[in-house]
């Protein structure tokens, strides 16, 4: 018998050569969900592959695992002892809680170099906490028998702002402000690569800065809610969406103003609907090309 994740594993893998003939920059989503505890869908977590070389964004719970599924289906830059750098757009659970796999399963997986995290402030605390939450498991490692390397645990935490904040022969990755409720700093990030231009929300209310980022950009991969199932919730969760998050209406708006050419969506907040109901209400509004993201899906 044929399981679901076999299927999934396949047209990873069929997806991932047909992008690798095509593109040098490719857009991994390793993680779609949300904090709902969708066996389906891991947390936010996404991969920009460039030339062999992997950059993440968000570290949600499954991020390794989904890292190790995509290396399998013909991914190498996601083995786990190659992912040595990752940027935060907020520090919200769901959206980190995979930091300390990603910080520490890697090492033991035989990465070598220490963990790059660039993240707003309150990231270098949070690094911190993880190193004192784990010092016995890193000290058992290290001086306890196991066979280990002596630096690949570490971690280099960068708090940054908006503008340019990391550049290699790959990319140029800018940061900039989003609006996500109450948070005092939530960012969204530019990948400029040879052949591509990426935008990535975060999590966000519709804000002119995407517009202004993506302005006709490759890839807008933009967090959504379903519109019609939200308006079916309480007023106060009806209100929490409004401050934290945006509608498909909302979107479309936006994506008619920033142009991209392929709108990607994650971080998708479906309440009792379905894909089916967010792409028919976003295409109400918006003409343009949009894809509703599945987690290991590569564009």
């Amino acid at each position: 018998m044929i399981s679901a994740s076999m299927l999934l594993l396949g047209a990873t893998r069929a997806r991932a050569s047909q992008a690798a003939a095509t593109d040098s920059t490719r857009v991994v989503m390793l993680g779609t969900g949300t904090p709902n505890a969708d066996p389906a869908r891991s947390g936010p977590a996404v991969a920009i592959v460039v030339n062999g070389h992997a950059y993440i964004v968000d570290a949600g719970p499954g991020i390794v695992r989904r890292a190790a599924a995509a290396a399998r289906a013909g991914m190498p830059a996601l083995r786990a002892a190659n992912l040595d750098i990752v940027f935060l757009t907020h520090l919200h659970s769901d959206h980190t809680v995979g930091l300390p796999d990603l910080l520490l399963s890697p090492w033991v997986l035989n990465r070598t170099a220490p963990l790059r995290v660039f993240g707003p402030h309150g990231s270098a605390a949070m690094v911190d906490h993880l190193g004192a939450a784990y010092a016995e498991d890193i000290k058992m490692r290290l001086t306890g028998g196991e066979p280990s390397n002596k630096t690949g645990y570490r971690a280099v935490v960068t708090e940054i702002d908006a503008g340019i904040v990391y550049r290699d022969t790959n990319v140029t990755v800018s940061a900039f402000r989003v609006s996500h409720g109450s948070w005092d700093e939530a960012l969204g990030y530019r990948f400029v690569t040879k052949d591509r231009v990426v935008v990535i929300s975060g999590d966000t209310r519709p804000t002119d800065a995407i517009v202004d980022q993506c302005n006709g950009c490759d890839v807008l991969v933009h967090e959504v809610y379903v519109d019609s199932t939200a308006r079916q919730r309480s007023q106060d969760w009806q209100e929490y969406y409004r401050q934290f998050h945006t509608s498909t209406f909302e979107l479309a708006d936006l994506a008619v103003r920033a142009r991209p050419k392929l709108l990607l969506l994650y971080h998708q907040l479906y309440g009792s609907g379905t894909d089916d109901d967010l792409l028919r209400e976003i295409r109400t509004r918006y003409a343009g090309r949009v894809i509703s993201a599945k987690d290991l899906g590569v564009y």
